[in-house]
């Protein structure tokens, strides 16, 4: 079983972002780890709803720690993110949420397979989709983690 160690918290998140991803978020602080160190949301854009600006940075970070970070032999793919809970959290006259997201992934070896299989043979007819897909629901792993967003900059109704 793999370790999907933490980000560096050193790290210019804001830079990381665009230098990996070429995407410019209003982002700074950290990777979201804690309450503590917080991804912080500086301001909301061409009216992205929160909730979607907080999904795209949770993906974002477990591309990082789950694929791009990773030795060749332990790379996952297809990784999704899902929101399972949200809380808002008041301290010292800031706001956080505390958002927990099941976080799924296929070995990216395998995952490739499964693409290969799927075009292959979904263009002559011959794959068993509902065993195809139980054999991709058997190789998903599934983590659940927790990232802390400071949204105290944002107007808040």
């Amino acid at each position: 079983m793999i370790t999907f160690l933490p980000l560096q918290e050193e790290t210019n998140v804001q830079e990381l972002i665009h230098s990996t991803f070429d995407v410019d978020l209003p982002l700074s602080g950290s990777w979201g780890y804690s309450q503590e160190k917080a991804t912080i949301i500086n301001v909301l854009r061409d009216n992205t709803p929160l909730a979607q600006l907080q999904y795209m940075v949770t993906s974002i970070r477990a591309n990082l720690e789950m694929n791009i970070t990773q030795e060749q032999q332990n790379r996952y793919s297809g990784i999704n993110a899902n929101e399972k809970q949200r809380e808002t959290i008041k301290y010292n006259d800031k706001v956080y949420e505390k958002v927990t997201y099941e976080i799924t992934g296929i070995k990216e070896d395998i995952y490739n397979a499964f693409i290969k299989e799927y075009k292959e043979g979904y263009d002559d007819q011959s794959l068993d989709l509902d065993d195809h897909f139980k054999r991709r629901k058997e190789a998903t792993l599934t983590r659940e983690v927790i990232h802390y967003f400071d949204i105290s900059n944002i107007q808040q109704p």
